[in-house]
């Protein structure tokens, strides 16, 4: 089985991060999606950050009605801080007949020579990207150099996915809600019915 990692702090899991799982599932050659959620690093200030339970019970909610992506407190075991290269080590050995890939936005893709070990990463699995507005300049300049985004673009290990590109933020989710902002269109239903009784990021 071939299963696509699609990792984040899901602070609040929208229809967006569904959007992208969802097209990455269907088309891309990928069995499953995991949704795995980050969770708080300890040394980090917490600031608006809810609690690794109400964000994995979140992507739990969103993703029960699509049975091709998974939510994953994979990280919740292993020691702070991630190293995504650490993690794929670990479900490896957890799930040795499972073939893992990553799943970034083309903005992750422009630092990825500055993730721990990226080289071991490229070398054993594949990476599906998806393309986003803030992967270039408003004028449609790249921000970092052609070169090295030639480099990553054209590894074998690297596919671009023609998804939809989709702008919606955690974080302008979390600002309206304080403000008193109607952003139920934004969320699933049931994760805006949870975060609106449980009063979440209203402080």
């Amino acid at each position: 089985m071939k299963i696509g990692l699609y990792f984040g702090t899901f602070n609040p899991i929208h229809v967006g991060h569904l959007i992208i799982a969802n097209h990455m599932a269907e088309h891309a050659d990928l069995d499953q999606v995991w949704m795995v959620v980050t969770p708080h690093n300890p040394l980090k200030k917490k600031s608006t950050l809810l609690d690794d339970y109400h964000r994995l019970q979140m992507v739990h909610l969103a993703s029960e009605d699509f049975p091709k992506i998974k939510p994953s407190d994979i990280e919740f075991k292993l020691s702070q801080p991630n190293y995504t290269v650490n993690t794929l080590v670990h479900l490896q050995e957890k799930y040795p007949n499972y073939e893992f890939s990553l799943i970034m936005g083309e903005d992750n893709l422009r630092s990825l020579h500055k993730w721990k070990n990226y080289e071991a990463i490229l070398a054993h699995h594949d990476i599906y990207v998806y393309p986003r507005l803030d992967a270039k300049g408003r004028t449609g300049e790249a921000i970092s150099s052609e070169t090295e985004n030639a480099t990553f673009k054209n590894h074998p290990k690297i596919h671009m996915i023609d998804a939809p590109v989709v702008e919606i933020s955690s974080t302008f989710i979390r600002d309206n809600i304080k403000k008193g902002k109607n952003v139920q269109p934004l969320l699933p239903a049931k994760v805006w019915e949870y975060i609106d009784h449980n009063n979440f990021y209203k402080k």
